[in-house]
């Protein structure tokens, strides 16, 4: 737990798990507040979880879920009668615990100064400085002095907003910054660790130690940029600024989005209560991929599932990588003939491009997998040890139930709510951009890279490394008033881990068309080569955390349009609306 103590009554923290209220009960906390909506995160417990093990703790709690930037004078009356009801002291959390630092000022304005709150809040790590307008609102108002109680939101004004600190944020920022270094850039990011989750397949596999994927965010920001240790919880293009969930707004001229994807836990009936125990597991969430490797060294006999869900997802490739990895391990030990192998996959084929399909077929045959195409995981039972699939039938849909000792399950994806809710997104829910520029199709002075962008590509950091010098070079001409020309020709790159030792290292761009980084006579990319393993396990690591994420642009040439951008290639005043700001 990391609980910041505002007032000898009251402590905000990041997101607790139920494990954590026993140890909040021990430090003498006597109630629990969650101010966190249901289904907001991957690895978000559901409110009734928390609940259950606030009462087995003799606990009171209260769940007053509040949406990030949307805190309203009904949300705040709600967490003053809390506060009045319930006996003290009090723990109350959110996804960072900045909502409910945010309601506890709010609720507590009517009496004490805006210095006075913001300091406090401030001291916990907490930066309430952009509320100050509408805390003396309410003190104003409650002392007659007829302020507005709702005064519009505060804005803090940049160059260049990216929100988002994983992988594309950071790496767009960094190269932007190569070009620029004296943008004003802020980066938007509430988590304090980053993850390299291209490495969790190995973690499952048993080569990778789960430690070695995570690093501080503080290690990796580029130090010209501004880190907003804040969630983004809304869009607002037509005015230029993003809104954060504490109400802040953040004014920019261009708007670099990179918010990632969400991991849909819940469209799987009983997955989020069965992940990590009686055979259930994922090498999609950090805290799980240890468990697959253990799983799959327990296992020597019975039925083992794997599943893929409906595209798209991040790493396409990653579901079967974790199916070859465990028979292969089982293999060696001798054991793979009394384990039933079963891939269950939502979509038509093994793999998106065709050219690499016959080398992994070798492997499903090798290792006597039974393929099972238009198979989608609905539910999963862990007590019961039962998968639910949802199959065609001559009559339409049919469930099909399966029993199993492991289950390796890719949950369904979504881009997050947020993104979703906002003017960027488009029917689907992906920000809306041109496949080429990744400039938005309707806002000129926004771009978006990496998993949350509409753009028809393999969703990994490969694919990240190549759009991140494309948005660079384009927001710095928009800066300049000029319009985007770099172009993304699509590059993704997905390392087929077929077996321990050799990868099949698919790269390929928009239409399946081939675009290997080696000449075939190094690593051909259509065979399974030891190359290939030493590259995915000795040096990507290294070029992700030391150059892609540094901006450094290693084997990416940046190519760009050899006509004159046309309106659907550049949207109307693309250039106009920075220089717009600038003036502003």
């Amino acid at each position: 737990m990391d609980l910041k103590r505002i007032s000898p009554f009251f402590t905000a923290s990041p997101q607790l798990s139920p494990a954590d209220v026993g140890a909040a009960a021990s430090l003498g906390f006597r109630a629990i507040v969650n101010n966190r909506p249901d289904g907001e995160g991957d690895d978000q417990p559901k409110s009734e979880e928390i609940e259950a093990a606030a009462r087995a703790h003799g606990l009171d709690y209260r769940h007053i879920p509040v949406v990030g930037g949307q805190i309203s004078d009904a949300d705040i009356a709600a967490f003053q009668t809390a506060m009045e009801e319930v006996t003290g002291p009090v723990l109350a959390f959110c996804r960072t615990g900045t909502r409910s630092t945010t309601l506890w000022a709010l609720s507590e304005a009517r009496h004490m100064s805006a210095d006075a709150l913001i300091k406090a809040a401030g001291e916990a790590g907490y930066d309430l400085s952009g509320l100050r307008a509408r805390l003396e609102s309410r003190l104003a108002a409650r002392t007659g002095a007829g302020a507005s109680e709702t005064p519009a939101a505060p804005e803090r004004k940049f160059d260049v907003v990216v929100v988002g600190g994983g992988a594309a944020g950071i790496s767009a920022a960094a190269s932007l910054l190569n070009r620029r270094p004296s943008a004003n850039i802020a980066i938007v990011e509430p988590r304090e660790d980053h993850f390299y989750q291209p490495g969790w397949t190995l973690v499952g596999g048993g080569v990778f130690d789960r430690k070695d994927t995570r690093r501080p965010m503080a290690e990796l920001m580029p130090e010209k940029a501004t880190w907003i240790r804040a969630a983004a919880s809304g869009f607002d293009p037509e005015h230029r600024a993003v809104i954060l969930e504490d109400g802040t707004r953040l004014s920019y001229d261009v708007l670099i989005a990179a918010p990632g994807i969400k991991l849909d836990i819940d469209q799987i009936d009983g997955l989020r209560a069965s992940l990590g125990h009686n055979g259930v597991t994922s090498n999609y969430l950090f805290d799980l991929a240890p468990y697959t490797w253990d799983l799959v060294q327990a296992t020597r006999s019975g039925t083992a599932l794997f599943t893929q869900p409906p595209m798209p997802i991040k790493c396409a490739g990653a579901p079967q990588k974790a199916m070859y990895l465990s028979c292969d391990a089982w293999r060696r030990k001798g054991v793979l003939s009394g384990i039933d192998v079963q891939f269950h996959n939502a979509g038509p084929v093994l793999f998106g491009v065709p050219d690499y399909v016959p080398a992994l077929m070798e492997y499903v045959e090798r290792y006597g997998i039974d393929l099972n195409f238009g198979s989608k995981l609905v539910a999963v039972d862990a007590d019961s040890r039962t998968a639910v699939f949802e199959q065609a039938g001559e009559d339409g849909p049919v469930r099909v139930e399966r029993s199993f000792d492991m289950i390796h399950v890719t949950p369904p994806q979504t881009a997050p709510d947020f993104v979703r809710n906002s003017p960027l997104a488009n029917e689907a829910g992906w920000i809306d951009v041109s496949p080429e520029t990744l400039q938005h199709v309707k806002y000129g002075n926004v771009f978006a890279l990496g998993d949350a962008c509409s753009a028809p590509n393999a969703k990994t950091a490969a694919a990240v490394r190549a759009q991140a010098p494309v948005v660079a070079e384009n927001v710095a001409r928009v800066l300049d008033g000029k319009a985007a020309r770099a172009v993304y020709n699509g590059y993704g790159s997905c390392p087929l881990t077929v077996e321990r030792g050799k990868i099949v290292l698919a790269e390929f761009g928009y239409g399946g068309k081939l675009l290997p980084t080696f000449p075939d006579w190094l690593v051909d990319g259509r065979k399974p080569t030891r190359v290939a393993w030493f590259l995915k396990e000795k040096m990507l690591p290294g070029i992700y955390f030391d150059a892609m994420l540094q901006g450094k642009e290693w084997l990416m040439n940046v190519d760009f349009l050899d006509h004159d951008p046309t309106p659907r290639d550049a949207p109307e005043a693309c250039g106009e609306q920075a220089k717009a700001g600038k003036a502003a």
